[in-house]
């Protein structure tokens, strides 16, 4: 280590590994700074779920570290996640919410992400979701949601049931007692009121079909 740091300071023909060097620094201490929120972890009855979030952002995200490292890579450098991690162990039991309680003040969340959802299956992927509202009655697994979103009730009605890998882009708005299908994509900013069936990718105001079982069409919900 002295050896790298003396180089780092060699000349000017050494700026690119010094800059290495210090983005892998940097790196570390981030990740040392994130290890405490990973005590809860062996205490939660949420470890299988939080394991295929993981999964799921590491497929979609430049992670530098794999394996055993991942959970805590992701910790370190999204605060989305780590409002999704806090929200498994919310659901799980009662020592493990204790202990997030705990840590929560000491960690900076995404800013205006709300989750109330009774069941929400493991990969959820939630990309930026800032101004996100996710109240659904319950979202199947390998749910993609970005930021900007609403998933909620209108009026008295329940929230919607969104099947298994579905995608809901930028802005969009799911409201009601109404059921997403499985493999369905959402549109940005579309706006669902109905229904929509499986296989399915939906657009507009108020949204319609644009394709289904990879056939494009213009069909209404």
């Amino acid at each position: 280590m002295l050896d790298n740091i003396e180089a780092g300071f060699s000349g000017q023909e050494s700026l690119p590994g010094r800059h290495a060097f210090l983005r892998k620094l940097a790196h570390r201490i981030t990740l040392s700074l994130a290890c405490p929120l990973l005590i809860p972890y062996p205490f939660t009855t949420e470890q299988s779920m939080i394991q295929g979030d993981v999964r799921h952002w590491q497929a979609r995200t430049p992670a530098e570290e794999g394996g055993a490292i991942g959970l805590l890579e992701l910790l370190a450098r999204f605060p989305e996640f780590r409002s999704q991690y806090l929200y498994r162990l919310r659901k799980g039991n009662l020592a493990a919410f204790l202990l997030s309680c705990m840590l929560r003040p000491f960690y900076r969340l995404r800013p205006l992400l709300f989750i109330w959802c009774p069941d929400i299956g493991p990969g959820l992927f939630l990309q930026h979701a800032w101004c996100t509202v996710i109240s659904a009655r319950k979202i199947g697994s390998n749910c993609w949601i970005n930021q900007e979103v609403t998933i909620g009730h209108r009026g008295t009605e329940i929230g919607p049931t969104i099947g298994n890998n579905v995608s809901i882009r930028v802005g969009a708005k799911v409201l009601g007692d109404i059921r997403i299908g499985d493999n369905v994509t959402i549109g940005a900013n579309a706006v669902v009121l109905k229904d929509v069936p499986d296989n399915c990718v939906v657009v507009g105001v108020p949204a319609y079909i644009v394709k289904r079982n990879g056939v494009r069409v213009h069909e209404p919900l």
